[in-house]
């Protein structure tokens, strides 16, 4: 049953990693509906939206004309004309105007909606949200995506629709615990590792979000470069480690030049602290910097496995 005392630290982190943990995501959603709804998408959206079946999601990014990130999305189609797309809190609206900004005498129409997003994490989450009878519908006949949600090293489903809500039986876990493992999985977030400067190759998020075979999509260009040449950019999104603080928006230095710009850090119960940071080209992966005073490890993504 939820909890009224989320798991924090420690516990928390335990739970997400050996057994099942879930937490309310702040997430916006939008919606797209009608006859040309996945074709509007489709030349919109990095992801080969046709073809995804009824039921099923996959992640996308939304790219302004030059090819930079204006959102990172899951996009779930509902039915053949009902698509949802959800995205970090706060980058809704933008996600409603980026779009309605290229419907031109489309039949489709573009809302931000109410719908929770219920994240579920751990070796044990597919489980206990099947054994709490999500099938693809609320008891009060709402639709209910049941999507995978998993982030690398953490297998994992949310649960997006009007009335989704925690799966019996489940931990709730705290912020603190949740945005540790997300950090230790590498996945990004919208206004902290991507934002409209984000070039996505940068990012590491081509391979799960872009598909090469599909056709035109807004932005394309700028990807298709990129990845023709080795995906090599000015900097990439790298995890750090350490055993003292390490604080978003510090620039670590090598050789007197910056060359690491941390994004996002949290501490890592009983392992120390743990960043995600762009760091650059020219810095090889493993390599140990200053973080003034004392050592910190850069290593590939994820920093778990």
């Amino acid at each position: 049953m939820a909890s009224s005392d989320p798991v924090a630290g420690a516990a928390g982190y335990e739970v997400l990693r050996r057994f099942a943990g879930w937490r309310a995501l702040d997430r916006d959603v939008v919606t797209v509906t009608g006859p040309d709804a996945a074709t509007f998408l489709q030349g919109q959206l990095t992801q080969d939206v046709v073809g995804l079946a009824a039921g099923s999601s996959a992640w996308s990014l939304i790219l302004a004309p030059a090819g930079r990130v204006d959102a990172l999305v899951r996009v779930w189609r509902i039915d053949a004309d009902t698509f949802a797309l959800d995205t970090d809190a706060g980058y809704g609206e933008a996600v409603v105007t980026r779009l309605a900004r290229f419907k031109l005498r489309t039949k489709a129409e573009i809302a931000a909606v109410d719908w929770p997003v219920i994240g579920v994490r751990g070796p044990q989450a597919a489980a206990a949200v099947a054994a709490a009878g999500a099938v693809g519908q609320t008891a009060e006949g709402d639709v209910l995506g049941v999507l995978d949600a998993s982030w690398p090293g953490w297998p994992g489903v949310d649960l997006v629709g009007p009335g989704a809500t925690a799966p019996a039986g489940v931990a709730e876990v705290a912020s603190d615990a949740w945005e540790a493992a997300r950090i230790e999985a590498g996945v990004p977030q919208m206004g902290r590792e991507l934002t409209e400067r984000t070039i996505p190759a940068e990012a590491g998020v081509v391979e799960r979000t872009v598909s090469f075979t599909k056709g035109c999509f807004t932005g394309q260009e700028l990807v298709a470069r990129i990845d023709s040449r080795g995906a090599k950019v000015p900097r990439n999104l790298r995890g750090l480690r350490a055993d003292k603080p390490l604080e978003a928006g510090a620039a670590l230095v090598a050789d007197g030049k910056e060359v690491c710009w941390v994004t996002s850090a949290a501490l890592l119960p009983g392992s120390g602290w743990v960043a995600l940071a762009y760091v650059a080209r020219a810095v090889g992966v493993p390599a140990l910097l200053d973080g003034g005073g004392f050592a910190v490890e850069v290593l590939e993504l994820p920093l778990v496995s």
